[in-house]
């Protein structure tokens, strides 16, 4: 008697059975049968209802803001907080320099101590010295007159040392200013920066570097307190007109010496100082004779 075979050979699939897979067990051909049925079913109900998967998206990104919105954070900032850090910060900042130090290294290398001397070199004291300053750097130095007025002889040192004597070359009694040429110089003379008064203003900041009773050379800072002024001498005459004023200290020994802007520029020579009691000290008013008829007395003004 012929048996029926258990599976068909047209068709590969067992009677009422799924379809099969050759070397897949048949359980593992029964599990696939069932699993295509629930996917089909889950698209097929994700597209009948789009409305339902975009409101469940917005539901699940609500819920994602909410919890960024009431999670725990760091404290807020406080007043204190904030001047600790900055603090902090310009702590660990490298200092800078000022600008009257910025303007002081500028022109100090052309600024000289100017004496007059007497028979003997080191004939002198703080009466006999002022300041000058170096305005073409083969020697030629801008000086006040009355620093320089009746010596035997003149003579400089300049910032690195070196000492020379001068020859007067120049002078201007009605600006009390004289020009003067050393004549040893050091290897590395620089000649000062000048600039204009034009634009000079009231309120500018300015410094004096000269050698008050024989020290220095010395800085002092302060603004400039009028313009086009005029120094009246002891007798009460009009000595010098179109002077700048300024409040910087200046003491015997700073005449002759440089008046500079904040940019470190040469635009005055400082030349008077006023104090009704005579008693040659600085009260808080000094007079400097711009640089445009300092520098007209050498014939060879830059303005």
């Amino acid at each position: 008697m012929r048996r029926t075979p258990l599976y068909s050979r047209a068709s590969g699939r067992r009677a009422g059975g799924p379809p099969e897979t050759p070397g897949t067990p048949p359980a593992e051909v029964a599990a696939a049968g069932d699993e295509g049925p629930r996917r089909a079913g889950w698209r097929a109900r994700l597209r009948a209802h789009p409305r339902r998967l975009t409101l469940a998206a917005m539901a699940v990104a609500l819920l994602a803001l909410a919890y960024a919105a009431f999670r725990p954070g760091p404290p807020p900032l406080t007043q204190h907080d904030i001047d600790a850090a900055v603090l902090h910060t310009l702590e660990q900042l490298p200092p800078e320099a000022s600008m009257e130090s910025l303007a002081y290294e500028m022109v100090r290398p052309a600024v000289v101590q100017v004496r007059r001397l007497g028979s003997d070199e080191s004939d002198h004291d703080e009466r006999t010295i002022g300041t000058g300053v170096v305005i073409i750097d083969t020697g030629i130095i801008l000086t006040n007159l009355h620093v320089v007025a009746g010596a035997g002889r003149v003579g400089v040192v300049f910032w690195d040392g070196t000492e020379s004597t001068a020859d007067i070359i120049s002078v201007q009694p009605e600006h009390d200013l004289a020009v003067i040429r050393a004549d040893t110089l050091p290897d590395d003379l620089v000649a000062a920066p000048l600039r204009s008064t034009r634009g000079l203003r009231v309120g500018d900041r300015v410094v004096a570097i000269g050698y008050p009773f024989g020290i220095g050379p010395s800085l002092t800072s302060g603004v400039i307190s009028g313009l086009r002024r005029e120094y009246k001498g002891e007798e009460g005459e009009t000595a010098m007109t179109n002077l700048i004023q300024f409040d910087a200290a200046a003491n015997p020994g700073n005449s002759g010496g440089p008046l500079v802007t904040a940019d470190g520029h040469v635009v005055g020579i400082v030349t008077a100082i006023l104090n009704p009691s005579k008693q040659r000290v600085f009260i808080g008013i000094g007079f400097a004779v711009p640089i445009e008829n300092a520098t007209a007395g050498i014939g060879r003004s830059p303005f």
